[in-house]
């Protein structure tokens, strides 16, 4: 959003009075959750990864984690993640299932796959749903779509630069 600021003194109170240009673009819904993963010696270790959800981009979930100096991201379809809250889902890069940690709560495992290694995780359910509730709020099931300007987005894949 761009906009400028102007300042007016009125009876000895400052006042700052905002011009907005234009609308504001779509709200990035970030949430931080803790992963379970286990280390090379079969410890529990905890992993905070940042989900994120764009609604510009309504069919993706962004999940980063790592250090901000090695950073790792990857990008997950929602409605994979959605499947995998209440059944196995996904083939190739990334694998997820509903699963019982060993202190009885309900998680989801995702198993991570690249050609530098793998990494088997889990996270809790109540939170995954939670974060994409927030998301479903954002952008409804089955409203993708208009969300997006498939026209523009063809174009822009057919384009060669």
């Amino acid at each position: 959003m761009s906009s400028h600021s102007t300042t007016r003194v009125t009876e000895r109170r400052l006042v700052r009075l905002h011009h907005v240009t234009q609308q504001p673009s779509a709200r990035v819904l970030a949430q931080e959750l803790i992963l379970q993963c286990l280390d090379a010696r079969g410890r529990n270790v905890d992993l905070p990864a940042t989900f994120g959800y764009d609604p510009t981009d309504p069919w993706a979930v962004a999940i980063t984690f790592g250090t901000p100096s090695e950073e790792v991201r990857w990008v997950v379809g929602r409605d994979l993640l959605t499947s995998g809250l209440t059944d196995p889902a996904g083939e190739g890069d990334i694998r997820l299932w509903p699963s019982i940690d060993e202190d009885g709560r309900a998680v989801v495992c995702m198993d991570f796959h690249s050609p530098e290694g793998r990494l088997i995780t889990h996270a809790r359910t109540a939170e995954l749903h939670s974060f994409l509730h927030r998301a479903w709020e954002a952008v409804p099931p089955g409203s993708e779509n208009e969300r997006v300007d498939l026209d523009l987005l063809a174009e822009s894949l057919l384009t060669i630069p």
